[in-house]
């Protein structure tokens, strides 16, 4: 999701550059309106480590690190350099927000073809969804009520059926909102161990409360259309795919152990598998990790829209090669600690 977001910023920035033609005016605005919003949204993000305030009131300036981002770069675009043309959030207001998609008699192709979709949608679905709850119920999370896998199935198959008779974009499986919202609700406590600073949750508020609020000021946000949401510029946009990417790289194991291929070997922090696991079997586990996400970003960023489709199987593809194929090349005790958190 990380690449996947800074991907695709790159990509609509380099655009924008096409389309200005010889007029490099709007693409070096562009540029910078991306770098100012993740500079600041890095720089409020961090501040939770600095030694000003006390501890809660860091947790609280940190938290709105991403609208104060998504705020200066919409004042730099819209009101200081608002002599330059920007692309700007559009809206149809022709259209009916709620309007009923008008089914006509499709042929016998184009109902297989809508049966092959579907099909493809589901399992990216069905994987999407387990990986979300797998990894909020990460016993490092300490949560302690019980999971819901098959009713969060049911609840996203029901409001896709309604989403698709209006023609409005499908719910999916909240990656990584999920984790970013137990993390919110949590209590963290920092642990400094020979210079590296470590977390461990403590206790988690588990509460529906704050996800039936966060939802209900989402949709309200249909108010906010056209204006003031079409005085954010596109490229803030992006620059918050970026922040959003950057900022969670850090918890990342396999961005920790890429981290290690340029570190000394004597400065490695006390990591579980660094004393468990030889140095050429960690760089080798990264390697074969870094081959399977070039695997799946070259079919994510395909040109061709029928090869995108595929994405579900590449993903169920991991599962054989990590059950079979890696098993072959890297020991079950190895695997066992680069795998998981211990």
């Amino acid at each position: 999701l990380s690449v996947n977001a800074t991907m695709n910023a790159v990509k609509r920035a380099s655009d924008i550059a096409e389309a200005a033609d010889c007029d490099q005016t709007k693409p070096i605005l562009s540029l910078l309106l991306v770098l100012v919003t993740v500079y600041v949204g890095v720089v409020i993000f961090n501040f939770k480590y600095s030694p000003f305030l006390n501890a809660d009131k860091r947790v609280i300036v940190a938290d709105y690190a991403l609208v104060v981002a998504v705020a200066a770069g919409t004042v730099l675009g819209s009101y200081v350099f608002r002599h330059i043309e920007l692309d700007q959030f559009h809206v149809n207001e022709d259209r009916p927000l709620f309007k009923v998609v008008t089914f006509e008699s499709p042929s016998a192709g184009a109902v297989l073809s809508a049966i092959g979709l579907g099909f493809l949608m589901s399992i990216l679905f069905f994987m999407e969804v387990n990986i979300a709850a797998s990894v909020v119920n990460n016993p490092a999370n300490k949560l302690k009520k019980g999971r819901a896998y098959h009713q969060d199935m049911v609840v996203i198959g029901l409001i896709n059926a309604i989403m698709s008779i209006f023609g409005l974009p499908f719910v999916h499986g909240s990656l990584p909102h999920s984790p970013l919202h137990v993390r919110a609700l949590a209590d963290i406590e920092e642990h400094i161990d020979n210079g590296n600073l470590t977390e461990n949750i403590v206790y988690v508020r588990e509460t529906r409360l704050t996800t039936l609020i966060s939802n209900i000021m989402i949709g309200a946000c249909v108010l906010m259309i056209p204006y003031p949401l079409n005085l954010i510029p596109i490229p803030v946009l992006y620059g918050q795919f970026v922040f959003l990417a950057v900022t969670s790289l850090g918890e990342f194991q396999l961005w920790e152990r890429l981290v290690l291929i340029f570190t000394e070997q004597s400065l490695y922090p006390p990591i579980h598998y660094v004393r468990k696991v030889p140095q050429k079997i960690i760089h080798c586990f990264t390697f074969l990790q870094i081959v399977q996400l070039v695997g799946l970003c070259l079919i994510s960023f395909a040109g061709s829209a029928y090869l995108k489709m595929f994405f579900p199987f590449a993903i169920i593809i991991l599962m054989p090669i990590r059950e079979k194929i890696l098993p072959a090349l890297i020991s079950e005790r190895h695997l066992h600690w680069l795998d998981g958190e211990h």
